[in-house]
């Protein structure tokens, strides 16, 4: 009996422990489960990454097929690079044509634009040397005279060749004088034309017009055996030189006329300088002799305020007579005067001297007429010289700086482009013991620049914005 429930035990456990290995079985089974479906959904997400993985290879193929070949590609695109040299070098030799035709045109049209004749503007080169406007106007009447000479002798216009018309000389001969008179009014009408629009900035483009028309006409009348002259030629050219130097001699008698003016007006200012000195001595030396008559019949207070009196009109009748003097000598002395020298950076920039004379008593008054409303800045004075042959002293000045004066036409305009160091030692060399300043004060345009400069600061402090350092 104990055998058989000693049986029995065993087996009831060996039963819990087959129970137990089943249910951790059949955990296991649910849990290979899980991970099956796991892998189940990896697996259709792989697939679906392959699928697209697929289809984007074969799209990137599909694109770019034209190219898989290299050597293919590389020889379509050196043959478009042959085609667009080929295009390229058609194109320029285009241009160098069209260029050319260009360049020739402009030639011709710059004959008749003053605007484009004033571009290509050469220096003119007198051709005469008369020394006033009444002879150059005798020399156009004499070219003139002679044009209708040549005219009168049939020797401005020539046909060598004997033409017949209809088998008559008389009626060739008509013809012939027909196409003379034709050919002489199309040339005079050009060279009229051409001299009176002759100016100053286009005299040798008017030139070439009127060798152009000589050209031009003879050669159209080639077939008629129709020639101008060079004789015919040479006398219009003459003319149009001379009627070019005679306007140019006449504006530089205006000039002239006008600074003769000038210098009779600043003479005439000296004289009058000159009386009003005169004035000022005998009005302080009546008022000394009052003080003097009066000063002998006052005692104690009264006489030591006279004499005090007395002392400060004797000094103002000094000065008035030694002002006097000068006055009476600037006016006696034409050539006496002095030679300022004056810059204004503000107005001009640096390196800009002006070299001038004046005959004024004080001649500061210049300077400051100088720099009245005309320019935004006040002149500086560096040095004001004065001199028995102020006109000498200025040549000199001029001389030395004439390489780089600014307006090399107007001899009136006294600007020169130079450092003021160089001007210096010409001052010392030319006229030694004369004073020098060679600071620049400029105060209004240095003030100006201070203003402007505050603003800008301001401008800055107010606004983020800061420009880079560099970009």
């Amino acid at each position: 009996m104990a055998f058989f429930i000693y049986k029995f035990i065993r087996a009831n456990g060996l039963r819990k422990r087959a129970e137990k290995s089943l249910e951790e079985a059949h955990s296991a089974l649910r849990d290979s489960h899980g991970a099956l479906g796991v892998a189940q959904t990896r697996g259709a997400e792989i697939e679906t990454e392959k699928n697209a993985l697929v289809e984007f290879i074969r799209k990137v193929e599909q694109r770019y097929k034209p190219i898989m070949d290299l050597d293919k590609e590389a020889e379509a695109v050196q043959g478009s690079i042959n085609t667009l040299n080929t295009d390229l070098s058609a194109l320029r030799a285009s241009y160098a044509e069209k260029k050319a035709i260009y360049d020739r045109l402009i030639k011709e049209v710059a004959i008749f634009d003053e605007k484009l004749a004033f571009a290509e503007m050469g220096v003119y080169e007198p051709h005469f040397d008369y020394t006033d406007s009444e002879e150059y106007k005798r020399n156009v009447e004499r070219v003139r005279a002679a044009q209708k000479n040549m005219v009168t002798d049939k020797a401005a216009v020539i046909c060598p060749t004997t033409w017949t018309v209809d088998g008559s000389t008389a009626k060739g001969q008509t013809m012939t004088n027909r196409n003379i008179r034709l050919t002489l009014r199309a040339f005079n009408n050009e060279c009229d034309a051409a001299i009176a629009n002759t100016r100053w900035n286009n005299v040798n483009a008017m030139e070439r017009r009127i060798g152009t028309a000589f050209a031009q006409i003879n050669k159209l009348n080639e077939s008629n055996q129709v020639f101008i002259t060079e004789g015919y030629l040479k006398l219009r050219l003459e003319e149009l030189f001379l009627t070019h130097e005679y306007r140019e001699k006449l504006k530089a008698e205006k000039e002239e006329r006008a600074e003769l003016a000038r210098a009779q007006k600043e003479e005439l200012k000296l004289v009058r300088d000159m009386e009003r000195a005169e004035e000022e001595e005998a009005r302080y030396q009546r008022l000394l002799d009052k003080a003097k008559a009066e000063a002998e019949r006052a005692v104690g207070p009264k006489l030591e305020a006279f004499n005090a009196q007395i002392a400060m009109l004797e000094r103002d009748l000094e000065e008035a007579h030694a002002k006097f003097e000068r006055a009476q000598a600037m006016a006696e002395k034409t050539k006496s005067g002095y030679v300022y020298i004056i810059s204004n950076i503000g107005s001009f920039g640096d390196d800009v001297v002006k070299i001038g004379l004046t005959r004024r008593l004080d001649p500061a008054d210049r300077v400051r007429e100088l720099g009245d409303a005309s320019v935004p800045f006040t002149f500086d004075t560096h040095a004001i010289i004065y001199s028995d042959d102020a006109p000498a002293l200025e040549r000199a000045l001029h001389k030395e700086f004439e390489a780089v004066r600014i307006n090399a036409q107007n001899f009136r305009k006294e600007f020169f482009r130079t450092r003021i160091e160089e001007v210096e030692a010409a001052v010392t060399r030319l006229a030694p013991g004369a004073p020098f300043f060679r600071d620049v004060e400029a105060q209004d345009y240095r003030e100006t620049l201070a203003r402007r400069n505050a603003t800008l600061a301001a401008l800055e402090v107010a606004s983020d914005y800061r420009l880079p350092e560099a970009i």
